[in-house]
C-alpha cells in the first residue's frame, strides 16, 4: 500500500521496540499513523476534578484528583503494612491502596492537599470501591521550573486523556504521541477539497494536532467534526462503490402474471394485509420488475408479519417463471416456515399432485438430517423446476444443489448466517437472482448498516391483527425474595389455565459448560456478590423448579446441544401441548411458534443483550390470550443492569430498545470486524448521534462515486479506502 512514508513508520522504530511491543499487544497499535487515530477518550481540566461519582467498575480509568487523607495500616500482626490513600474530587471520594515495599514512594509524594493523576483498575473492596496500586503524576510542582515542566508535558489547560490498559497508563501515551505528532503535518486527506470547503472542515493534519493537543473546547469540537466527517465519508464511499456496482449487474426481470398463483393466494387468504405489509409488498415488486437486483432489508418486530411478505415475493417469482429458495438458520425453524408455507398455501402448495390447483407449484423442504430418498426426490424437484419454492438450511448450499432458474433468494435472520453462506446460494442463480434478507432483532449492526447501509430497507412497524399485548415485569430476586416465588405462582395460574410457559436460562449447565462459565462469571464479577456466581443453568433450574415450586407439572428441557431429532420431539411436544413448561437455552430466540404459550421466565435476564431479551419475549402473546414475561436478576437496583431490564420492561418497541442496545455497548465495528477482534474503524462517529454527519456524508459519497466510480481523481480517497477495505472488509461489503 501506498500510504504516507512518515505514517507507514513502524512504531518500533519511534518509540523503541518495549513500548511498540506494548502498544502493539494491547491497544492493536502498529505504525506512526494508527497511534495519531488513537484518540483521546475525554479531556480533564486542570481548574475541574474529573467525576469520581461515576467511575465504571472493572475498567481501567485515570483520574485527576486531590489527596484528602494518607495513613499507614499494620496487619498481620504487625509484619505487613500498608498505606491507604483517600482522594477526592467534590463529586466523590475513591480509595487508593498501596502493599508492602511499594508504600515508601507514595507515602512521601501523596500528602495531603497533593493534586496528582491517578491511573488503574477500579475495583470493589468491603463495598467500597479502590483503585489497587495505581501509578500516578503529580500536577502540583514544587519549583517555577518544574511548574513550567509539568505544565508543557501536559499541553496547557486541557489533559488529553487516552483509552489505557494496565501496561500503559494514559500519560505514557501521551507522551508517545508528542513523538509522533509532528509527521501529522503528511497526512494525505482523503476529503475531497472542494467537500472539505463547502462543509467548513479543517484540514486534517490540523484536525490531528488539535484532537490530541488541543488549547480550548473548540479545538476539539472542530477536530471532532472533521475526523467524524472522515470516518462516514470514507464508509459511505465504500458502500456507495458497492451500491454502483449493483447497478452493474443485470438480473431477471420477475412480474406476476394477471391471474396467476399470486392472485388465486390472495383470493383465498382469510385476512386482509395491513398497511404496512401492503406497502413492503410494493416496494418488492416494483424492485423485481426491474433488471437489476434487489438488494433489500426487511426489518420488522418479531409477528410483524414478514414472512407473508417475503412468501407474496417468492410467489410473484414463480408466476414469473423462476424459482424462490428460502435460507433458516435452523432445521427447527427451516421445518417451521415449511409447514406454516404449506399450510397457508393449501392446495397451491400440491403442484403435480392430485387435488393439486391450477396454477400449483411445489414447495419442497432441504435439511441436513432428511433421509436420502426424499433428499434425491427434492433434489430432483429443484432441478426439474417441478418445485417453485424451497426451504431449507445449510443443505441448499452445497455443490449437489442445480435450479432450474434460481430468482429470488430469501435469507431469514440474516445476522445468524455467515457471508459467505449467502453468497454461495445467490451464484446457483444463472443470472445474479434478486436479494431479500430478513431480521426480527433490530440489531446494532443492522441498524447500523440501515443507516450506512448498501441495501434498501423496508420496515414493518404494525403488528397483525390478533396479536396480544405483553406485560414485562423486573422480578428483583435479591432484594424481594417473595417476588420470585409469586412468579412461580403465575406460571401455575397460567398452566391451570390451559395455558403454557418457558423459563429461559443463559447455560446449560453439563460439565463442558462450567469452564466457560466459571471464566464469564469472573470477568464479569463486576456489579456485586450476584455477578460472583456463575449464570443459572438449564439443567439444573429444571430440576429445582420440578422438585420445587413447579412440582406436579410436565417440564422438560431444551438446549442446542441435544441431538437434532431430540430437540424436534421436546419442541413437537410443547407445541402439541403435551408439555407445560419448556426450560431451554435461547435455542427458542428465533422462530419457535407456540401461540398457546402464554407466560416466560427469563433467569439471570441481565447476563442476555435488549435485544436479545426483546427477541425472546416475543415468543410469548403470540395467540388470542396476552403475554407476560418476568425479567428475574438479582442485580442491585441502582447498577446499570437494572436500568436495561427497566428499559426493556418499559416498552416493546424493538427500535427504541435497539437505540438504547446501540447506546449502551456502541457499535462494535459496521463492517462486521467486531466477531473477527479487530478494533472498530469507527473510532469518533457514533451511528446513533451522528445520524446528521452520516446522511450528508451518504449524498456527497453517492455524487462523488457516480462522478468517478474508480476514484481516479481522488487518489488520497483511494488510499484511505483501501485502508479501511483490507481483503476481508472488502469480502464482507461485497457478500452484504
Amino acid at each position: 500500500m501506498d500510504l504516507v512514508p512518515a505514517l507507514e513508520e513502524p512504531l518500533k522504530k519511534v518509540l523503541g521496540p518495549a513500548t511498540a511491543k506494548v502498544m502493539d499487544e494491547h491497544l492493536g497499535l502498529h505504525t506512526v499513523g494508527d497511534l495519531l487515530h488513537h484518540y483521546p477518550r475525554r479531556y480533564a481540566e486542570r481548574g475541574e476534578l474529573t467525576r469520581l461519582a461515576e467511575l465504571p467498575l472493572d475498567e481501567h480509568v485515570t483520574v485527576v484528583a486531590q489527596v484528602a487523607t494518607a495513613r499507614i495500616l499494620k496487619f498481620n500482626g504487625g509484619r505487613g503494612q500498608r498505606l491507604e490513600v483517600t482522594i477526592t474530587d467534590g463529586s466523590g471520594q475513591l480509595q487508593l491502596v498501596f502493599f508492602g515495599r511499594g508504600i515508601h514512594k507514595p507515602h512521601k509524594d501523596l500528602l495531603p492537599g497533593t493534586r496528582a493523576m491517578f491511573a488503574g483498575k477500579v475495583s470493589v473492596f468491603n463495598r467500597k470501591m479502590q483503585l489497587a496500586h495505581p501509578a500516578y503524576q503529580l500536577l502540583t510542582a514544587e519549583s517555577s521550573e518544574d511548574a513550567a515542566e509539568a505544565a508543557g508535558s501536559w499541553a496547557g489547560a486541557l489533559l488529553p486523556i487516552y483509552p489505557a490498559t494496565a501496561k500503559l497508563e494514559s500519560w505514557k501515551i501521551a507522551k508517545a504521541v508528542d513523538l509522533v505528532l509532528p509527521s501529522a503535518q503528511e497526512a494525505l486527506d482523503p476529503l475531497p477539497a472542494s467537500l472539505r470547503e463547502g462543509r467548513g472542515l479543517v484540514p486534517l493534519p490540523e484536525a490531528l494536532l488539535k484532537i490530541h493537543r488541543p488549547h480550548t473546547k473548540a479545538d476539539i469540537a472542530s477536530a471532532r467534526d472533521r475526523l467524524k466527517w472522515d470516518e462516514a465519508f470514507v464508509l459511505q464511499v465504500a458502500l456507495a462503490r458497492r451500491r454502483f456496482a449493483d447497478t452493474q449487474l443485470t438480473a431477471v426481470a420477475r412480474e406476476p402474471k394477471a391471474d396467476g398463483l399470486l392472485t388465486a393466494f390472495d383470493a383465498k387468504l382469510p385476512f386482509t394485509l395491513t398497511e404496512g405489509q401492503q406497502k413492503v409488498s410494493k416496494e418488492i415488486f416494483d424492485d423485481l420488475a426491474t433488471e437489476h437486483p434487489m438488494h433489500r432489508l426487511l426489518q420488522g418486530e418479531v409477528g410483524s408479519g414478514k414472512t407473508m411478505v417475503a412468501l407474496r415475493a417468492m410467489l410473484a417469482v414463480v408466476d414469473a417463471g423462476g424459482q424462490a429458495a428460502m435460507l433458516a438458520p435452523t432445521e427447527v425453524l427451516a421445518q417451521q416456515h415449511h409447514r406454516s408455507i404449506t399450510e397457508m398455501m393449501g392446495e397451491l402448495a400440491e403442484g403435480g399432485m392430485l387435488g393439486g390447483a391450477e396454477h400449483a407449484t411445489k414447495v419442497v423442504l432441504l435439511t441436513g438430517s432428511m433421509g436420502m430418498a426424499a433428499r434425491r426426490q427434492a433434489l430432483l424437484d429443484l432441478a426439474t423446476a417441478e418445485a417453485g419454492i424451497v426451504i431449507g438450511t445449510h443443505a441448499l448450499i452445497e455443490d449437489k444443489v442445480q435450479f432450474d432458474d434460481l430468482g429470488l433468494v430469501v435469507v431469514d435472520e440474516q445476522h445468524r448466517f455467515g457471508v459467505e453462506q449467502r453468497d454461495a446460494l445467490r451464484s446457483k442463480g444463472k443470472q445474479p437472482p434478486h436479494l431479500l434478507v430478513m431480521t426480527a432483532t433490530p440489531i446494532p449492526r443492522t441498524v447500523a448498516m440501515t443507516v450506512f447501509g448498501d441495501l434498501e430497507t423496508s420496515v414493518l412497524d404494525q403488528l397483525p391483527a390478533g396479536r396480544s399485548p405483553i406485560a414485562s415485569h423486573v422480578v428483583p430476586a435479591a432484594d424481594k425474595p417473595h417476588f420470585l416465588a409469586r412468579a412461580w405462582e403465575r406460571v401455575r395460574e397460567e398452566v391451570e389455565n390451559g395455558h403454557q410457559a418457558y423459563v429461559v436460562c443463559p447455560r446449560i449447565g453439563d460439565d463442558e459448560d462450567e469452564k466457560g462459565a466459571k471464566g464469564k462469571a469472573k470477568k464479569q464479577s463486576a456489579e456485586d456478590e450476584a455477578e460472583k456466581r456463575p449464570p443459572l443453568a438449564v439443567l439444573d433450574v429444571a430440576e429445582d423448579l420440578a422438585r420445587g415450586p413447579l412440582q406436579g407439572l410436565k417440564v422438560e428441557v431444551l438446549h442446542g446441544r441435544m441431538q437434532p431429532d431430540d430437540k424436534d420431539a421436546v419442541m413437537r411436544r410443547f407445541a402439541a401441548g403435551e408439555t407445560d413448561v419448556l426450560v431451554a437455552t435461547t435455542v427458542i430466540e428465533v422462530g419457535v411458534n407456540v401461540p398457546n404459550a402464554t407466560a416466560m421466565v427469563i433467569m439471570d435476564a441481565d447476563r442476555f443483550g435488549v435485544s436479545q431479551l426483546h427477541q425472546l419475549r416475543g415468543r410469548v402473546g403470540r395467540g388470542s390470550a396476552p403475554g407476560l414475561c418476568l425479567l428475574v436478576t438479582e442485580m442491585p437496583e441502582a447498577s446499570p443492569a437494572r436500568a436495561r431490564l427497566g428499559a426493556v420492561a418499559s416498552t416493546l418497541d424493538g427500535f427504541e430498545l435497539s437505540r438504547i442496545d446501540l447506546e449502551q455497548r456502541r457499535e462494535g465495528d459496521v463492517l462486521g470486524q467486531a466477531q473477527s477482534g479487530v478494533r472498530s474503524s469507527l473510532r469518533m462517529l457514533a451511528v446513533i448521534e451522528d445520524e446528521e454527519i452520516i446522511e450528508a456524508a451518504r449524498e456527497e459519497a453517492t455524487r462523488v462515486v457516480a462522478a468517478d466510480p474508480d476514484l481516479t481523481s481522488h487518489p488520497p480517497l483511494q488510499v484511505a479506502l483501501s485502508a479501511l477495505l483490507d481483503e476481508s472488509r472488502e469480502s464482507y461489503l461485497d457478500k452484504g
